[in-house]
């Protein structure tokens, strides 16, 4: 038996637009585009040789056992277990479930041995999202916890991989401007996912061309970070919010509208919902002279959460015997 504990991590993230549009079919069909960014809110993997009696394990803060023992089970681990910790809420649409399989994947090819790409880490989390637990959703998740920082990704019959050369004064007021606040409700993104992607595939117009228009957005949202020109970042962030929130009614909520409405008239320059959202995280972009208010704002029925960019991905942070 190999005796090394390994201990994994990889990062969430905020996806600016085009979250969608990396699902299948969609993707593969039209051509989806998602700008994202990875930040330093990680799930942490800790791999150890297996006592008798023992099992997957989770912390309660985290944790998702079903997906650890999928991991394990396709990878054909039987001789070791693994603890998943997060520092992040459950189902608060940073995308933590990918970046638990991204160190999961991380960790399992560092106990066989195995140099694999960063491509490879992202496709194996998402296999065993898809096939071994039968959870609809995307791509981006896992490429944002497997690569880290800024993230152009381009999808269809391949992926493609931007990284986004950011100024440090872009990351200085996207971390003190960009508010991430937990609503306090969990979401079921599977559910909502199938039901976007039913209405996609029965052509409705509707979903069609909002899909389309979020494709478009998050390619100008590449732009303007590159840029460091937050303004129009915000103005595209109400854009997508508008038709993001189109796709299926329970992609906003009451907690949700209640937000938005507060912190717009506090002085939000931008306004979204994170992943599937009916829940979860939303996103705030404050003026840079209204950050104070609209912080106050949001935490009157939120939980604004404390976040910097996260400049690495998935890393392997300890192996030892």
């Amino acid at each position: 038996m190999d005796h090394r504990v390994i201990v994994a991590s990889a990062p969430t993230r905020l996806d600016f637009g085009g979250g969608w549009t990396d699902v299948p079919p969609y993707a593969e069909e039209r051509g989806g585009f998602v700008c994202n960014l990875a930040i330093d809110r990680r799930a942490t993997v800790t791999l150890r040789p297996a006592a008798p009696h023992d099992g997957a394990r989770t912390d309660p803060s985290a944790g998702d056992q079903a997906l650890v023992r999928a991991a394990l089970r396709r990878a054909d681990v039987h001789d070791h277990v693994a603890q998943l910790r997060s520092d992040f809420p459950i189902g608060a649409g940073l995308g933590g479930s990918s970046a638990a399989g991204v160190a999961l994947a991380a960790a399992l090819a560092t106990l066989r041995g195995d140099p694999c790409s960063l491509d490879t880490l992202a496709e194996r989390s998402r296999t065993v999202e898809v096939e071994e637990l039968g959870i609809a959703g995307g791509r981006q998740d896992h490429y944002a916890a497997a690569y880290g920082g800024a993230l152009g990704i381009t999808f269809g019959a391949t992926t493609r991989v931007q990284t986004l050369e950011l100024s440090s004064d872009t990351i200085a007021a996207l971390e003190s401007r960009l508010l991430v606040v937990y609503t306090g409700e969990s979401r079921i993104s599977a559910e909502t996912i199938t039901g976007v992607l039913d209405a996609y595939r029965a052509r409705e117009r509707r979903v069609v061309d909002a899909l389309d228009r979020m494709a478009i957005l998050a390619r100008a949202m590449r732009s303007a970070l590159i840029a460091g020109d937050l303004g129009t970042l915000g103005a595209l962030l109400d854009e997508h919010w508008e038709h993001q929130r189109s796709l299926h009614p329970a992609i906003t909520t009451a907690r949700i509208d209640a937000i938005e409405g507060a912190v717009r008239a506090a002085g939000a320059q931008g306004f979204k919902a994170l992943g599937a959202s009916g829940g979860g995280c939303v996103l705030v972009l404050a003026a840079a002279s209204r950050v104070a208010e609209v912080w106050s704002a949001a935490a009157s029925l939120g939980e604004p959460l404390a976040w910097r960019v996260a400049r690495e991905g998935v890393r392997v942070e300890r192996s030892s015997r």
